[in-house]
């Protein structure tokens, strides 16, 4: 009687689908983990919160409190005014990942087109290049200031001038992810058979070029999540009394000494979403990118 030999996983690895190779990686995993937990958290943040996260009250810069005969206070402390840190951490959230995923979302695909219709027309190619460099010139904090100078502060201008940073990035990646579709034989071999320009962009181009697009949108999400908090920390963000993590870690700069922990829990938060959504990117990638299979 045979023993069978064990089946090698690794070299299983690369026919896998990229999905089940993404949830082999524990760091990755577990970075999906921590963002599904904190996406649900700010989706359901009306549910969850425990006090309103604009009520005020007497417990003003009160330290963490986890209960009082049974009764769950406040497990994250009171800021300033009184008000609950943990249901606003939750709001909070909520607007930060909206201005991150508005941003991203708008630069991506603007940008994406830019740098796909770059390789498609040749003779367009210097034209968005040269408008690519123009936006490329404007940093975002800069341009954040400028639209704040015109429309006032508020996420929508952050969500604008964020848009339009991610823009010339991604139309760089965009284009010259194209320019080396564009040379291959299937796209001579669907001009040969009569496809239309629609069905060359759509079916050759686009779908060969969508799996590097969004490896880089997701490694750019990080970047935009704490520059937008940036932006709302130097008070160009969300306006009070609205909930915005970069904009309560700086209500609570002046009382570091004394409360920390209004100012310490949000850019916590911070740096735990910047962190999980870098590490899920660069899992993406390497699932993602044929070049990086082994």
């Amino acid at each position: 009687m045979s023993i069978a030999e064990p089946v090698d996983l690794d070299a299983l690895a690369p026919s896998l689908p990229w999905w089940r190779r993404l949830v082999r990686d524990p760091a990755a995993f577990l970075a999906l983990i921590v963002l599904t937990i904190i996406v649900l958290c700010a989706i359901f943040a009306p549910l969850i919160s425990p006090h309103d996260p604009y009520a005020s009250s007497r417990a003003v810069m009160q330290p963490p409190v986890w209960s009082d005969r049974g009764a769950w206070l406040h497990p994250f402390g009171t800021d300033g005014q009184g008000r609950d840190i943990l249901s606003r951490i939750f709001y909070g959230t909520r607007l930060t990942l909206l201005i991150g995923l508005v941003s991203v979302g708008l630069g991506g695909v603007l940008g994406s087109l830019l740098g796909l219709l770059a390789a498609f027309r040749p003779r367009l190619d210097p034209w968005v290049m040269r408008l690519v460099d123009v936006m490329l010139s404007f940093p975002a904090i800069l341009l954040g200031l400028a639209l704040v100078a015109v429309f006032g502060p508020g996420a929508i201008p952050v969500m604008i001038a964020l848009a339009i940073a991610t823009v010339p990035d991604c139309a760089r990646i965009a284009r010259s992810i194209a320019v080396s579709v564009m040379k291959q034989e299937y796209i001579e071999a669907g001009r040969a058979v009569g496809l239309s320009d629609l069905a060359l962009f759509t079916r050759y181009l686009l779908r060969n070029c969508i799996s590097s697009i969004l490896i880089f949108i997701s490694l750019r999400f990080g970047q935009i999540i704490l520059i937008g908090a940036a932006l709302s920390f130097l008070g160009l963000g969300a306006k009070p009394p609205q909930a915005e993590l970069g904009m309560m870690a700086a209500q609570g700069r002046d009382f570091l000494l004394f409360a920390p922990h209004i100012a310490v829990i949000p850019s916590v938060m911070i740096f735990v979403i910047v962190l999980a959504a870098n590490v899920l990117g660069d899992a993406l990638r390497d699932v993602l990118d044929p070049r990086l299979r082994s």
